[in-house]
This record gives structure tokens, C-alpha cells and sequence, in this order.
């Protein structure tokens, strides 16, 4: 192994990071918001609604997620849109990742108990202000610990997005590799700068669910 043929290109490294890093970000809001609508239409009392949520939820997690990134950027140039690498990237991985994230959330929906929505009907609260001041605060506390989870394989699978071209952090990766060899080392620091972001998130799930356990 040598390390001086590496240094030149650790900046190529860094870069490929920091796309992974905005991806992650933007992926992370994006399925979020999926997956809550999601997860609210699949626990709703209208059966049409909740069905459709449920085919959403169901082919997406029965499918792997570079078919849905190839969907998505091929799909959008056969449609006629001019949707760029890094935009296809988040789009798909929101989509795939909202089917877990709404799993999650309704999970967390579900372990409300139901005299919480009887108190609210008493006190004279419309369905969508339980919903908005009862319901989701406590499940925001219920589902976050399994959602960071997900999370941090969510920044785990946009190593995936260099399937359609994405030049984030393994991309990058493999051109270090193309010009200089070295894959192990190549590797190793790619491995370390996930283990970086991934580790205080994985310590932070676990702080979370002692807590709750605790409570």
C-alpha cells in the first residue's frame, strides 16, 4: 500500500462526500414527507385511500432500489422532462425510502391508544386537530428511534445513485481506484468516512431507545 499516491486524491474523496452528504439531507426530508403522507393515508378510514397508500408502500418495498432510481431518470428523459442526475437521485430515493419511513410512522400512529382520539372527540377537536396536536406529537416520540434507524440506512443506500451516474461518494471512489489502484486502501476510507457520519447516529438510536425504554 501507498499512501502518497492516495493524498493528491483525497479532495476527489471529499467531494464525492460532501454530494453524498447533500443527497442524504435532501433524500432524508423528501421521504420523510412520503412517508407521513403515506403513513396517514394508509391509517385512514377511507378504504380507497388507505389501498392505494398500501399498493405504494407495498410494490416499493418489493422492489430493489436501482430499479426505482432507472425509473425515475429514465422515465423523466422518456417523459420529455430534463431532470438531472443529482434531482433524479433524490427523487428516487425518497420514493423508495417513504415506503419504509410510512411503516414506520403508521407503527407509530397505531400505538396510540385509541382513548387518546376518544378524550380529543370529548373535548371538542375536529379529526385533523387531533391528528396535527395529539396523535403526531406522540408519535413523533414513538417512531423516531426505528426512523433514525432508517435514516442511516437511507445514507447507506446513496451509494446506490452512482448506478445512474451519480458522482457521490463511492463513484468517486472507483475513479481514485481507475487512476491510482490502491482499492484497499481506496476502500478503507471511503468505509471510514460512512463510519463517520453513521457512528454518532447509530449512538444517538441507541441513547433513544434505552430512554424509551426507560419511560
Amino acid at each position: 500500500m501507498n499512501l502518497s499516491l492516495l493524498i493528491p486524491s483525497l479532495p476527489l474523496l471529499v467531494q464525492g462526500l460532501g454530494v453524498t452528504l447533500a443527497l442524504s439531507l435532501a433524500a432524508i426530508a423528501g421521504g420523510t414527507l412520503l412517508g407521513l403522507v403515506a403513513a396517514t393515508l394508509r391509517t385512514s378510514r377511507l378504504p380507497v385511500l388507505s389501498q392505494i397508500a398500501r399498493l405504494y408502500i407495498e410494490v416499493l418495498r418489493g422492489s430493489p432500489l436501482p430499479i426505482t432510481l432507472f425509473f425515475v431518470y429514465f422515465g423523466a428523459a422518456y417523459a420529455g422532462y430534463d431532470m438531472n442526475i443529482f434531482a433524479a437521485s433524490v427523487v428516487g430515493i425518497s420514493i423508495y425510502q417513504g415506503a419504509y419511513i410510512a411503516e414506520i410512522i403508521r407503527g407509530g400512529i397505531e400505538a396510540v391508544p385509541k382513548g387518546q382520539w376518544e378524550a380529543s372527540r370529548i373535548l371538542g377537536l375536529s379529526t385533523s386537530q387531533t391528528f396535527l396536536s395529539v396523535v403526531l406529537p406522540q408519535t413523533r416520540r414513538i417512531s423516531l428511534p426505528p426512523l433514525v434507524g432508517q435514516y442511516i440506512a437511507l445514507i447507506k443506500d446513496t451509494s446506490i445513485a452512482f448506478v445512474i451516474g451519480l458522482a457521490e461518494l463511492v463513484r468517486q471512489g472507483q475513479s481514485v481506484v481507475d487512476r491510482i489502484g490502491q482499492p484497499v486502501i481506496v476502500y478503507l476510507v471511503i468505509a471510514l468516512m460512512y463510519f463517520i457520519i453513521c457512528y454518532p447516529l447509530s449512538r444517538w438510536v441507541s441513547g433513544l431507545s434505552k430512554r424509551s425504554q426507560a419511560a
